[in-house]
């Protein structure tokens, strides 16, 4: 996954009851890995769709005292203004990218994969949809933020996910990455991207965490955007 670390597991994959015509890959959040995802996706999977739930390479992260832990890239302070890993956010979103030309290659087309994530991997995945070139079905980003944003111009993208469909989940309790800044992301999505294809869902009392409503959610926008095709 990682390119400088040839022994990053391989990824917790959820198979396609039958022909594969469509992937999610979804990316976990700081200290976690792709196990805890592939468990709750296979509990809302469709039977043509594969699940793809990479594992983040093991590095020191500036947060948590420099102890190391699965990161996609480090993260210094949880608060807007905090320094951002500039270099290792773009290396993680070359890796992502990595993955869906991976998929591509298996017979799935990009327009066929929603790419998603929790937290810093939803971040990362919000982060890859709007700076790659692969064309995108959707995004499903949970309790994030949208990471480097001022190094995006004002005003609408220009790339192929210009008009591509968001989901954004947040609870109203979160005490690690608050409301506010997923409300803050979904202002900035909307001047960037067709507003009219961003739902920005809360969920009352849910802390840094899921919830089954929040899984129902996830499932309809999956079976939305990626509907069978044969």
């Amino acid at each position: 996954m990682c390119g400088n670390n040839m022994s990053a597991p391989l990824p917790a994959i959820v198979p396609a009851a039958r022909k594969a015509t469509a992937a999610v890959i979804f990316l976990h959040g700081l200290g976690d890995t792709g196990h805890g995802w592939s468990e709750a996706l296979a509990g809302i999977k469709s039977p043509h769709v594969k699940y793809i739930c990479p594992h983040a390479p093991v590095m020191p992260v500036s947060l948590n005292m420099n102890m190391a832990m699965p990161s996609w890239f480090d993260i210094i302070g949880l608060s807007p203004d905090s320094q951002e890993d500039e270099a290792g956010i773009k290396q993680a979103a070359e890796n992502v990218k990595a993955l869906i030309d991976q998929e591509v290659k298996n017979g799935i087309p990009s327009n066929r994969i929603i790419l998603g994530g929790f937290s810093q991997g939803g971040a990362l995945s919000l982060y890859t949809a709007l700076t790659t070139h692969q064309k995108l079905a959707g995004v499903v980003a949970l309790s994030c933020w949208l990471p480097l944003r001022a190094s995006f111009p004002q005003g609408p993208i220009t790339g192929v996910n210009k008009d591509i469909a968001v989901l954004q989940c947040h609870g109203d309790c979160d005490p690690l990455v608050p409301l506010m800044f997923g409300s803050l992301t979904v202002e900035r999505l909307k001047s960037m991207i067709n507003p009219a294809n961003i739902t920005f869902r809360t969920y009352s009392g849910m802390m840094h965490s899921s919830c089954i409503e929040e899984m129902m959610d996830i499932k309809q926008f999956i079976e939305k955007h990626l509907p069978p095709v044969d």
